[in-house]
């Protein structure tokens, strides 16, 4: 039986090795993947993220545990998809027409899939047809990143696009602000991946 403690400690210490053996050991003893991931990998990653924003764990810790964790993700989520379970929600996340930055945009990802997200990414450099499709196929919010200023007015662009529209835009990056979201009609803002994680699960109205 899987002990989910330490699962969890080999996630949050970004331990990916360990991380791949114990879930390769309870896939080859049967175990039911998705208690792993409610029991284990979902609050690893809440934790680190907790303590990120408590500014008790710092970016290279957060990365090296969403790496942990992608590992672990890479094993199960072909045996969760044929569970039929269910994702909590679907989000496009996709850097802006012009940026083609994307290690803020790659952690957020990582983030949203340990939080139990389907998460469709469209890399870089996407403009309004990217993120279209991407809500054609399901997606509920669109998540828009930047790291320059001179491609953050793209985002107002795709705020605006979407309007009316049934999927909700959320967009961050470095030089982003609250003021600048509420600025262009933004759905949310978030300055870090555990904040973006938070955003998603209010917006989704899910119970956490």
């Amino acid at each position: 039986m899987t002990d989910f403690e330490a699962l969890r400690t080999a996630v949050i210490k970004g331990k990916r090795n360990d991380v791949t053996a114990i879930v390769q050991a309870a896939i080859d003893a049967g175990e039911d993947v998705n208690t792993l991931l409610d029991q284990g990998m979902i609050p690893a990653m809440r934790e680190i993220g907790d303590r990120f924003s408590r500014n008790e764990a710092y970016v290279p810790e957060l990365l090296i545990a969403a790496r942990a964790m992608q590992a672990g993700l890479a094993l199960i989520e072909p045996l969760i998809a044929s569970s039929g379970r269910e994702p909590f929600g679907k989000i496009a996340i996709g850097t802006v027409k012009g940026d083609l930055h994307d290690i803020g945009k790659n952690l957020v990802t990582i983030m949203l899939k340990g939080a139990g997200y389907e998460v469709i990414d469209l890399g870089v450099n996407c403009d309004v047809t990217k993120y279209e499709q991407a809500v054609r196929d399901g997606a509920q919010i669109v998540a828009c990143s930047s790291l320059l200023t001179t491609t953050m007015p793209y985002m107002k662009e795709v705020v605006a696009y979407f309007k009316d529209k049934g999927a909700k835009v959320i967009i961050g990056g470095a030089p982003v602000t609250q003021a600048y979201a509420d600025e262009i009609g933004a759905d949310g803002y978030s300055e870090d991946a555990n904040g973006a994680v938070k955003l998603v699960d209010s917006l989704l109205k899910r119970a956490c």
